[in-house]
């Protein structure tokens, strides 16, 4: 059972300052080990994120009969090919990641074996059925908990069909299952997405030798395909820099005054920038440099400084490309010169909390005056914020360093009842902000 960690976070007396790195990106890391795990051959993974999230990916896919060690900094994956895996022994349990539980639903569903899924009490009370319901198309069967919940028992198939699926919401993790699905299906398998998601599964498939058709829809979203089975070739990759988790120091220095930080190696991805563009917009100095291609991927260092900010106005197609950012994205808004409008937030609702009840709860909770409306936070915005509040995390990993970044701007020490969960994905939180100068202790 893991020990809870509460953290009081009061205000930065100085800038942070100094440069670093961020942990790699966790959703190239998780989809590295399972593509990997599925081609021919060895595949050497460098700048992984050894998160807890991503061990437990590299659990089941050991688990699953793929060979997998650790060489120094570098993992190493022998993988046993598309269709080859192996009947696990025991449950696959998940912990905290439902990146890793609904992505490896696809693999599951195109094998013809049984298998069972679990995880921690978060992963457990989040709904599997956006992703179990259009993989059932390919002749696979779920049996869930009520509402679509883990513990989930995949019954996979062996002859799988290919699927034609139109998301209703905008979903890299489903899209990405129902890709995944039909690398072993015999046909075409093709999703249409309203808005453009994030492309690191089309990205990383091709890098292992996958034909991907990706074309756009008229009003505006895309259309992917791939026709299976394929067959998979090992291929060393390179891990960047997570931006995800870059966002986090990114708004701690523009709003603590006299912050000047350089964080290097990010992936730049332009279907995760959406933080760093609608930042831009509310006047941060947020800069680019040495911008380069590592892996298959853009990768660039930033230089962030503390800037007063402005109200913004989101707009809803953006929301794919950051999905993971609106609560720190909204603690910045909270201290902006003005009102922000953050729009099209349904799948917050969905992820490891209700990430939107639970984001107005902790801007709320700390003096902030918060507004929603359909799927759209309003947030009322004003310099120098109060805090004082203690905030509960749910269990939300992305809640709980959203509420620290809060606490090293606010006039008063803010609570956080349990940062445990950071570790999930964001191995060294703590020391590598207290490394820029945030001073943060148990």
């Amino acid at each position: 059972m893991q020990v809870s960690r509460p953290l009081t976070v009061s205000a930065s007396l100085k800038g942070l300052s100094g440069r670093t790195r961020v942990p790699g990106d966790k959703s190239i890391s998780h989809r590295s080990l399972m593509l990997a795990a599925l081609a021919t051959g060895r595949t050497r993974v460098t700048g992984l994120l050894e998160g807890e999230d991503v061990l437990r990916t590299a659990d089941a896919m050991r688990a699953l009969g793929a060979a997998i060690t650790r060489e120094g900094a570098d993992w190493i994956i022998d993988g046993r090919g598309v269709g080859a895996l192996t009947e696990p022994a025991d449950v696959l349990d998940m912990g905290n990641s439902g990146t890793a539980a609904r992505l490896l639903s696809g693999i599951l569903s195109s094998h013809a074996f049984n298998s069972v899924m679990t995880g921690d009490a978060s992963l457990r009370s989040r709904p599997m059925r956006r992703v179990t319901a259009p993989l059932a198309a390919n002749g696979a069967e779920f049996l869930t908990r009520e509402g679509g919940r883990l513990p989930m028992a995949v019954r996979g198939t062996g002859e799988a069909k290919p699927i034609e699926y139109r998301l209703p919401v905008a979903s890299a993790q489903v899209k990405s299952a129902i890709l995944l699905a039909g690398l072993n299906a015999h046909g075409t398998t093709v999703v249409e997405e309203p808005v453009a998601t994030r492309d690191h599964t089309e990205n990383m498939l091709r890098h292992f030798g996958v034909e991907v058709d990706v074309s756009r829809l008229e009003a505006g979203g895309r259309r992917i395909a791939l026709t299976g089975p394929v067959v998979m070739t090992a291929r060393d990759v390179t891990v960047p820099g997570d931006p995800s988790s870059a966002a986090f120091p990114i708004v701690a220095a523009l709003l603590v005054p006299g912050s000047d930080i350089w964080i290097e190696g990010v992936g730049l991805n332009p279907l995760r920038t959406g933080l760093f563009t609608t930042l831009i917009e509310m006047g941060a100095s947020l800069s680019i440099e040495n911008e380069r291609v590592e892996g298959g991927e853009p990768v660039g260092d930033l230089h962030i400084r503390h800037s007063q900010l402005k109200g913004v106005d989101v707009p809803p197609e953006r929301a794919p490309s950051m999905i993971d950012e609106y609560p720190v994205l909204a603690v910045a808004c909270a201290f902006a010169e003005g009102a922000s409008r953050l729009r099209g937030l349904e799948e917050l609702r969905v992820k490891e909390s209700d990430r939107l009840a639970s984001t107005v709860a902790l801007l709320n909770v700390n003096g902030a005056e918060t507004e929603v409306i359909g799927d759209d936070l309003i947030v009322k915005g004003h310099h120098g914020l109060l805090g004082g509040g203690t905030v509960q995390t749910h269990m939300d990993h992305r809640l709980a360093m959203s509420a620290v970044v809060l606490g090293l701007a606010a006039q008063k020490p803010v609570n956080v009842d349990d940062t445990a969960f950071i570790e999930t994905s964001f191995p060294g939180f703590v020391d590598l902000m207290n490394a820029l100068g945030a001073g943060l202790t148990a």
